[in-house]
């Protein structure tokens, strides 16, 4: 039975949240989410590079990669197309547009490194899909690490107005609310 569009979309969300539930993208996540501008920075970029990753890497192994007979190189050619394709796009960035470019700073080269991207890249091909739903797979889960790193930025700026005892600030005020996340997103595991 084929899954549909739309399990596969909330699912990606909600249910199996790249960061809350499979905890890929913990550094970006952790690093990126004091503020809610940084992390919409971080996650319109992350959202572009994975959706675009999926389009290239989906055709790369099975068109390349499956009749060659080598599947098992997929990981070492996912992480050469990662770097390529965010090379490209900070190169593009910086010629098109200098402030958009400036602006993400040191969030591009990061993509590089995100374990989200390549898990992404992997999870779509070990999960069978076709050429639309791995891209609507990949584009969900970016929306998801997006909705992740806004909700936690926001929960880490309030956190900065109120009065929490010194012995839990920063990292451990972190971990603790990004457990809490995960728990409440787990709530949505009935509904797909």
């Amino acid at each position: 039975m084929e899954t549909s569009f739309f399990a596969i979309v909330f699912g990606s969300i909600f249910v199996n949240n790249v960061v809350l539930t499979q905890f890929l993208g913990v550094c970006p996540f952790l690093g990126v989410s004091s503020k809610i501008k940084t992390s919409l920075g971080m996650g319109a970029a992350v959202t572009f590079v994975m959706t675009l990753v999926s389009v290239i890497a989906w055709p790369v192994y099975m068109y390349v990669l499956v009749p060659l007979g080598i599947e098992y190189m997929q990981t070492i050619v996912f992480i050469l197309l990662i770097a390529s394709v965010v090379q490209m796009v900070e190169i593009v960035l910086k010629k098109v547009s200098p402030a958009l470019y400036r602006a993400l700073g040191i969030f591009l080269p990061l993509i590089t490194t995100n374990c989200a991207v390549l898990g992404v890249a992997i999870l779509m091909i070990s999960k069978g899909f076709d050429f639309g739903h791995s891209v609507a797979y990949s584009a969900a889960t970016a929306v998801g690490f997006t909705l992740a790193l806004v909700l936690m930025s926001g929960i880490r700026e309030r956190l900065e107005l109120e009065g929490i005892p010194k012995a839990v600030q920063g990292v451990s005020m972190a971990l603790i609310t990004a457990g809490m996340l995960a728990l409440a997103f787990m709530g949505f595991v009935g509904l797909v």
